[in-house]
């Protein structure tokens, strides 16, 4: 069942959701969210970790495509540390 509520936002351009939307999302202190904006409306989409499992899948997934493309460990490593020099 969709619940409607209304807010506004503060001068720091929060805005506070409202209780019984944050019960229903079972919503706790530090939620992230992907913030979508399209002409007057404002989407807020609720950024959450996949399932272990299928984050191992990912991962399995990941690495076989890595080695298929003959990545090495060291060359993950060595495109970490340019990255971050490039910062």
């Amino acid at each position: 069942m969709s619940v409607i509520a209304t807010t506004k936002m503060s001068s720091k351009g929060q805005v506070v959701i409202p209780e019984e939307i944050r019960e229903q999302l079972e919503l706790t202190s530090g939620a992230k969210f992907v913030v979508v904006a399209e002409k007057d409306t404002v989407i807020l989409k609720l950024i959450s970790p996949p399932p272990q499992e299928e984050f191992s899948k990912l991962l399995a997934k990941a690495r076989f495509q890595a080695k298929k493309a003959g990545l090495k460990k060291e060359d993950v490593e060595k495109a970490i540390k340019k990255v971050r020099k490039s910062k």
